[in-house]
């Protein structure tokens, strides 16, 4: 089960408390991305890393998105109906809401969580390309539920660019002002900097999407600039 939590970042994890979503143990995270995994190719299912991804993406939203919206879109990225016996996909479906709350709860108050994130077999290449299936999920959130991309801010440019610097300039259309802020970052050396990069930006878009009654202490670390 992946976990890259980053020291440097100052969203420390806290002990769950009392009535906290209980993440999925070892057992479980392997039961899901076995389910996932067995679905048909003709499925387009999401992949663990993307569906982290996409469920941050629907969290971030400035209204909340109902599960029968978001749900259909796990097992088929189109959200057609996929044949899995009725048993089979309740447990998937529990598996799956057990993470939107463990993630809600993060991004609601702030803290670190760890991102479905997966070590790459070439040691060699970009750290940025460990975290491109997450960021592909993220991205199918925002291209189904668009609330949060429809918000006119400037505190949306600088993390929405960190997400999506290492997705292909072809594939951000009609973004000259998101194109024009990546070609200043500098991209993350190390797979905990790109790990962190996601985490921090998804915590800086809530504090735009879903902003909280009383202003956190201190931000979230900027994106590291060539400049």
């Amino acid at each position: 089960m992946p976990s890259h939590r980053n020291d440097r970042s100052p969203h420390r994890p806290q002990p769950p408390a009392p009535g906290d979503a209980p993440p999925l143990s070892a057992q479980e995270f392997d039961e899901l991305q076995n389910a996932l995994d067995s679905l048909p190719d003709s499925a387009e299912a999401l992949d663990m890393s993307a569906l982290d991804g996409y469920l941050c993406g629907v969290l971030l939203q400035p209204l909340a998105v109902p599960e029968p919206r978001w749900w259909p879109h796990v097992l088929d990225v189109d959200g057609r109906a996929v044949a899995m016996p009725p048993v089979h996909q309740a447990r998937v479906r529990a598996l799956v809401q057990r993470r939107h709350a463990e993630l809600a709860q993060a991004i609601g108050q702030r803290q670190w969580f760890d991102p479905w994130v997966f070590e790459l077999d070439d040691a060699g290449a970009p750290a940025a390309q460990a975290v491109l299936p997450w960021v592909a999920g993220f991205a199918t959130a925002m291209e189904l539920f668009p609330g949060l991309m429809a918000l006119d801010g400037p505190d949306l440019l600088e993390p929405l660019a960190v997400l999506y610097a290492g997705l292909d300039p072809d594939d951000l259309e009609d973004a000259d002002a998101l194109l024009a802020v990546i070609e200043t970052l500098e991209p993350p050396s190390t797979l905990e900097e790109a790990v962190e990069d996601l985490v921090s930006s998804t915590l800086r878009l809530a504090d735009v999407s879903r902003p909280l009654a009383v202003p956190r202490r201190g931000r979230a670390p900027g994106a590291r600039s060539r400049r």
